[in-house]
């Protein structure tokens, strides 16, 4: 019985000391401006990691080793988890790790191999399935929203947090203002994708702080309905669509017509080309040579 209660103070003792050092990280993240979400992701893996680690004996980040994060993640591996997901684990502790040995909470490097990723083939359209797509849209926000999203490889949760202010429809420049890691952008839409955009706005409410693309009741979209909103036009298509499909459509297709891969990587908002491992940032105006020239609305999808 003793035993028992010496072990349940141990595991209270080291939870307190694993608590304030991930509190610490987190609060780390803030202050990099890291989105809630971010920090969410960050929270929940680091915190399934620290209970494994107090389980198996660990008190304090100075007696994590190699072999227990080996040990955690072959747990993963033989659970038959995706990849993917080992590899979340993976990423989240290798950034935690680099922190703690930063601000002293370890005083060695924490060294595994990071789990391999599958090659997938990740879906991208012809040209051909986007026209076929554009004939399924039965009105002009299907039309404008294909338009864009091909035009500028834009994020999903970026097309949401677009605003008719972010828009200069006259130039056909596009500030992406809510980039991923809060990280501001300047896209291009060519004159076909401008035009749909035009006959789209005249039928809503277009006051500049109101979002690009709404909801019947004028609201803005959110990740759920514009999943079901796709779903839809999936269905009507016989082609299944999602909104990073429609990015890498479109660095695949500008690359194709010819489009450099400094341009593309500052179109997509990448940090770096290994980002896009195929696919700097510009002046305005290279930007928008570019995009006459490359944008593939413009040069490949005609309807």
């Amino acid at each position: 019985m003793e035993n028992h209660i010496g072990e349940s103070q141990i595991k209270t003792l080291a939870s307190k000391v694993f608590e304030n050092v991930l509190l610490d990280f987190l609060l780390s993240r803030q202050a990099m401006m890291c989105t809630q979400r971010t920090i969410d992701w960050y929270k929940y893996l680091l915190g399934r990691i620290i209970n494994w680690l107090i389980d198996h004996g660990v008190q304090e980040p100075k007696q994590i080793s190699s072999r227990h994060i080996r040990a955690f993640l072959g747990e993963l591996v033989s659970s038959g988890h995706a990849d993917s997901y080992i590899h979340s684990y993976a990423r989240a502790m290798k950034t935690f790790s680099r922190f703690m040995l930063d601000e002293g909470y370890i005083s060695e490097p924490i060294k595994y191999p990071m789990p391999k990723l599958a090659e997938k083939r990740l879906s991208v359209f012809t040209a051909n399935q986007i026209r076929q797509i554009l004939l399924a849209c039965q009105d002009k926000r299907d039309i404008a929203f294909i338009h864009l999203m091909v035009d500028t490889g834009l994020r999903n949760s970026e097309v949401r947090a677009l605003n008719w202010g972010d828009i200069d429809i006259s130039s056909g420049v596009i500030r992406v203002i809510r980039g991923k890691g809060r990280k501001a952008r300047i896209v291009v839409v060519g004159i076909n994708t401008r035009r749909a955009l035009i006959k789209y706005r005249s039928e809503i409410d277009e006051g500049d702080s109101k979002p690009v693309f709404q909801t019947k009741s004028g609201t803005r979209l959110t990740e759920s309905g514009l999943y079901s909103w796709l779903k839809r036009l999936s269905k009507r298509s016989k082609i299944h669509i999602t909104a990073h499909a429609l990015r890498r459509t479109f660095a695949t297709l500008s690359l194709r017509t010819g489009m450099d891969v400094f341009q593309l990587q500052s179109f997509l908002g990448h940090a770096s080309l290994e980002m896009t491992r195929h696919y700097v940032r510009l002046l305005d105006e290279d930007l928008m040579k570019s995009h006459k020239s490359h944008g593939p609305i413009d040069n490949l999808i005609k309807i």
